[in-house]
């Protein structure tokens, strides 16, 4: 018994030794800074920075509206900064890094337009002979 115990502490050693080469450099961070702010209203804000280079802050009024940001650098080196709104209309978060949709073409500009200046031209469309039912489609 007293030799597994002693070979098991030997074990342990030797691969708490070769873990420690795995650990990055990212692993080894450090807090700088650290915020952490909430009101009794629902109002709050929080932040930190690490050492690293990551730094985080958002700020939010009640349940339903949250702003902020983020930063770090990315494995290829390049800086990423987001910052975003969060509310009743989604989520919404803008950087340098991501992907802008290409603009809406003219003509579905003018056809939104059109729309919404004759309302009154739209209509339900109606059931007609290649509806489903008893006498469309799928007849029984």
């Amino acid at each position: 018994m007293f030799k597994f115990i002693v070979l098991s502490a030997v074990l342990a050693l030797t691969v708490a030794e070769h873990l420690q080469h795995y650990i990055s450099a990212e692993g080894g961070a450090e807090i700088k800074s650290y915020v952490s702010d909430a009101h009794p209203d629902g109002s709050y804000q929080y932040g930190y920075e690490t050492s690293n280079g990551i730094s985080v802050h958002e700020q939010g009024a009640g349940s339903h509206q949250a702003s902020g940001g983020f930063s770090y650098t990315s494995p290829e080196g390049h800086p990423i900064q987001v910052k975003y709104i969060a509310d009743e209309h989604g989520f919404h978060a803008e950087g340098a890094h991501l992907p802008v949709p290409p603009p809406i073409p003219d003509y579905i500009l003018k056809s939104l337009e059109w729309n919404a200046a004759h309302p009154e031209e739209e209509h339900e469309y109606a059931a007609g002979p290649h509806a489903a039912g008893p006498h469309g489609l799928f007849k029984h």
